[in-house]
Parts: C-alpha cells; sequence; structure tokens
C-alpha cells in the first residue's frame, strides 16, 4: 500500500535488504530499504560519494521524478546504500561502502567500473542525519562520505538521474546558496558542503581521514518542501534512542534489585513525552542534536522518580497498570531507588554528547529549579489534604510546579541547546508553562470522566484521596446541597468509600458545574499555548508540537 501508484522499478528496489545500525554505526541487520525509509523509519547504513574530474569539478546529479524518497532534488555525485551481504559489509578500508560505490555509480550514472577502481576512492569521514521529506518518507543515516578524483565517461539511467552537472568549487558555493525553488538541493549533501568538505576535498590526495560520526541532527528544515510528521510518528522517531539512554543509565549499577525497582516503571510503558520533548522542541526552533536525547533521557528519569516518591506519599499501588515500586519490591527499596534515579539523572546529564561544558551550569540551574518547584508543589498538594479551604491561585501555584515545570523546562531547554534567541526562548517557555497547566487540569478531569481501566488506576482515586483539584475547589464554594454533600461522603475517605459513593461523588461535581468550570480553564490555557506557537516561524516540526497542544483535549473528547 505504501509504494501503491509509484514506478515499478523504483518499488523493485525497495525490497532490497540494506544494513540496519545504531547510531554508532553498529549493524543490528538486514532490513528491507522499505522499512528504513517509512513512517519512523531506522538508522541505516549508506555512502554519499564525492566524484571531482581532473580539471578540479565536481560531479552532481538531480534524482529523477521517478524516486520515491526525495525526487526531483540536486545531490552529490552519488548517494544510495550497501547492501547487507558479506561483501558490501566489509569495515577493513571501508571495502564494503566502496563496492557499494562502484555498483550504483555504475546502476545511476552508467559509469564503468574500470574507470573508478576501488583504489583511487577515499573514505573520509561519517555522519549521522535524519530528513522527513513528508508524512510518509524519511532518510536515517550512518552516511560514509568517499571522495574520488577520476575522469569518466557518464551516461546517467533516466530512471534514476533526470540531470547532472559538473560545477566548480566556487560555482557550488553559489548554487548552495541561491533561493531558487527550481533547483531544491538535498539536505544530505547541504550538510556535508556546509559542514564537512573543505579545499582539501577538492585536490586528490589532500583530504583528510577520521574516525568520527558527525551529528548533524535533524535536518528536514533544509527541504523547503518538506513536511511534519504526526506526533505519535515524531516522537517515536526518537523514542527508542531515549530509551536506550535510560536503560543505560539505570542499569549501570552492579546491584540488580536496585536496577530493577528504578527501571520498574520505566518497562510498564509510556509515552514518553517528556523524555522527547527537548528534541521536538528544538527540531521546531533550530538545531538538533543527540545531547538533547541524553538531556531527555535525564528528564524522564526525573519525572520517573518523582512518580516512585508520589506513589509512595498518595499510597497509591498501583501505576500504569501494574504494581507500584512499593508494592512489587517494598518501602526502603523504592526510597532508596528514587534518590538513586534523581543523582543518576545528573550525572547522565553532565555527561550528555554535543552537549558543550560551558552549557553545563545553565542545565544544572534549570533542571534543578524544576526538581525544586516539582517538589514544592508536591508539598503543597500534601498539605492541601489538610487543609478546609484551598483558593484557586494556590492550586494553580501547586499544579505550577507539581507538572508545568517540568513542561516549561523541556521546552525552554530544548529551545536553548537548539541555539533559538531570547525572544524564542521566551516563546517556547511560555508555551510550555500553558502546555503543563492545561495538562494537568485534563489530568484532573480524564481522572473522574475515565474508568479504572483506561486509566490504569482506580478510577476516582483523587477524590477518595482528598485531593484539591480545580473541579472540588470549585464545588467547596457552592452553597450547600445534597449534591455537595455526596462529595463531601467520599472525600478525603480513602478505601473506606464504595464505587456507587464515588460515582455520585463525580455526579456532583458534574451537577455542580466543577466539571464544566474546570474545562472551560484547561480550554483557557490550551488558548494560550497556540497562541506562543504561531509566534514561531513554520516549520515541518511544528506539527508535533501542535498535536501535544491538543493531545490532553482530545483524550478526553
Amino acid at each position: 500500500m505504501a509504494l501503491d501508484g509509484t514506478d515499478s522499478t523504483q518499488e523493485s528496489l525497495m525490497a532490497e535488504a540494506v544494513i540496519q545500525v545504531t547510531e554508532s554505526d553498529e549493524v543490528i541487520g538486514p532490513i528491507s530499504k522499505l522499512d528504513s525509509h517509512h513512517k519512523v523509519g531506522k538508522f541505516h547504513r549508506a555512502f554519499s560519494v564525492l566524484l571531482f574530474d581532473s580539471s578540479g569539478r565536481l560531479l552532481l546529479q538531480r534524482r529523477a521524478s521517478h524516486k520515491i524518497t526525495f525526487p526531483d532534488v540536486w545531490a552529490n555525485s552519488c548517494c544510495s546504500h550497501p547492501l547487507h551481504s558479506e561483501e558490501e559489509m566489509e569495515l577493513k578500508n571501508a571495502l564494503g561502502v566502496k563496492r557499494a560505490a562502484i555498483r550504483k555509480l555504475e546502476q545511476e550514472l552508467g559509469i564503468n567500473p574500470s574507470q573508478i577502481p576501488i583504489d583511487k576512492f577515499q573514505f573520509v569521514t561519517k555522519m549521522r542525519y535524519q530528513a522527513r521529506q513528508d508524512e510518509d518518507w524519511i532518510e536515517r543515516e550512518i552516511d560514509h562520505c568517499l571522495v574520488i578524483h577520476a575522469d569518466v565517461d557518464v551516461n546517467p539511467n533516466p530512471n534514476e538521474v533526470s540531470e547532472i552537472k559538473w560545477i566548480s568549487q566556487e560555482d557550488l558555493e553559489e548554487f548552495l546558496v541561491a533561493d531558487d525553488s527550481e533547483n531544491i538541493v538535498a539536505p544530505w549533501f547541504r550538510c556535508i558542503a556546509a559542514r564537512l568538505m573543505d579545499d582539501d576535498w577538492w585536490r586528490p590526495g589532500c583530504v583528510k581521514e577520521d574516525d568520527l560520526i558527525h551529528d548533524m541532527g535533524d535536518v528536514s528544515h533544509m527541504l523547503p518542501n518538506a513536511t511534519g510528521a504526526d506526533l505519535n510518528t515524531s516522537i517515536a522517531e526518537v523514542k527508542e534512542l531515549v530509551e536506550v539512554r535510560i536503560q543505560r543509565a539505570l542499569t549501570h549499577t552492579t546491584l540488580d534489585r536496585l536496577s530493577g525497582a528504578m527501571m520498574h516503571l520505566v518497562e510498564g510503558g509510556g509515552k514518553r513525552l517528556r523524555a522527547t520533548l527537548p528534541w521536538l522542541v528544538a527540531k521546531a526552533v533550530g538545531d538538533t542534536h543527540s545531547g538533547l536525547l541524553d538531556v531527555g533521557a535525564a528528564i524522564e528519569i526525573i519525572h520517573n522518580f518523582t512518580l516512585v516518591h508520589d506513589d509512595i506519599m498518595d499510597d497509591d499501588d498501583i501505576r500504569r497498570g501494574r504494581p507500584a515500586v512499593h508494592i512489587a519490591y517494598d518501602l526502603p527499596t523504592a526510597i532508596n531507588a528514587g534518590d538513586a534515579m534523581l543523582a543518576i539523572a545528573f550525572e547522565a546529564m553532565a555527561v550528555a554528547e554535543g552537549i558543550e561544558p560551558e552549557l553545563l551550569p545553565f542545565l544544572v540551574k534549570r533542571i534543578g529549579r524544576m526538581v525544586r518547584k516539582c517538589s514544592e508543589g508536591q508539598q503543597l498538594d500534601i498539605e492541601f489534604e489538610d487543609r478546609k479551604v484551598v483558593s484557586e491561585e494556590e492550586y494553580i501555584e501547586m499544579i505550577n510546579g507539581k507538572t508545568a515545570a517540568m513542561f516549561l523546562t523541556c521546552a525552554e531547554v530544548g529551545s536553548h541547546l537548539a541555539g533559538a534567541d531570547s525572544d524564542t526562548i521566551q516563546c517556547m517557555h511560555d508555551w510550555g508553562l500553558a502546555l503543563g497547566l492545561c495538562f494537568q487540569l485534563m489530568d484532573d478531569l480524564i481522572d473522574v470522566l475515565s474508568d479504572s481501566d483506561t486509566l490504569g488506576k482506580p478510577s476516582g482515586s483523587d477524590v477518595a484521596q482528598g485531593k484539591r483539584t480545580l473541579m472540588v475547589i470549585h464545588a467547596l464554594r457552592q452553597p450547600s446541597s445534597q449534591s455537595k454533600d455526596d462529595l463531601l461522603d467520599v472525600l478525603g475517605k480513602g478505601d473506606d468509600v464504595t464505587a456507587d459513593q464515588v460515582m455520585l461523588a463525580h455526579k456532583a461535581l458534574h451537577d455542580l458545574g466543577s466539571i464544566d468550570y474546570a474545562r472551560t480553564k484547561a480550554e483557557s490555557y490550551h488558548r494560550r499555548a497556540h497562541d506562543s506557537l504561531d509566534k514561531i516561524p513554520e516549520s515541518p516540526a511544528l506539527r508535533a508540537l501542535r498535536e501535544l497542544t491538543d493531545y490532553q483535549l482530545k483524550r478526553i473528547f
């Protein structure tokens, strides 16, 4: 279905088995070209050839309109994938990718292999990047860059290449900066030309090899007509990468029971909104790099640490449909695991890839502030349970710390690490704050309006525990009535209430207008969040942030 209506020759090539790899280019196994490029995609090994002739000109090709991924764009001489075969997987002297390059130069450009002997290719470096074309197709590659200086006869395959040109170094610079909608340049070639190539590449025998993998991040914005993915796909693109970091950090200890307790909630799943949010924000406002995933992993570990301790303080036995950590293990181990998770999060952040040392004080201050605000919010939440009167302003202050601080920090840190200007960082700060407040208000509503199976915990537990949500605060302000009495019969009574009483309490919140009141307040923060996004220039990644802004509202409707 994904290939319906595509060129038959290009469709057949999508069945080829390419090499799925990790971020560090370690082989995972074979994967079809289709699966490596469709929807979320997977990292796979690729190569980019830059072929220069004896007069110092670089061969460029325009990809044919038949191509399924990135048709009609200008790219370097040849770019494709080594196959998952013994011959094209050989790492010694980069022989695998060089053999693949010879095969594709002949197939795409009709260049006779005798004109490009394997010993004339020079491996230069690797780069890691991803670039989305549209909702369906993405490149996610560890790209091996090869240079060859040779005079060749070119006979392009029209199914692969619609046009070629030989270009000088000076003309290439003009070509890359030209704002020409008729001559769009492939994102990966822009990365090579702007961040990797230097004068030595143009001179035979002068290019220097390195053993680095240059991190380019997500460069979808370099394609003028790119379409962003939806929220679920955008999260899925990096969810596994973040989870690898979380698992690596939490299983580093030699104490199996401690490690198991720390991993317990993580293994229970979760959408990883907070973990991926710094990356999603950075994509929308600036540059991305793997350090954002390290920071996201640290924030997710902190989030899970707060959940471990919250369940203890709230006496909740179930979290995400499974026993809470203090139930699955024991109370002292759960407390200890939470403490360790907080320390591990800061350790992981301190060694994050791509984070310059001068940025660490900023990160420590911002994320330290987040933890403090979360603790202050939790303390207010605890104290509110023993107070007869809690004002709406106090409640907003509480959720500002307990929930919104984490969203705010993800947005602020993500935009800062992306290199955004101060106005944009403030805008994303405001968006994160409004999003977090809306998120918590909606979460309170969901606790009342959803069943236990949907929640993964007992429905109505917030009311039974005496939580002073905005709905309860509003209801307690109302004149005496039977509905108010039904609520008071349940509020704060814990396990001493029946399911029928909880249902009556929920009906009371509806009859007193408290559910509608909280919903209206949540929708006002929802509008504020969208107003902040409206100030950000359009980009493919903005779609995911808009869908995240709508996420809780969609759950409740």
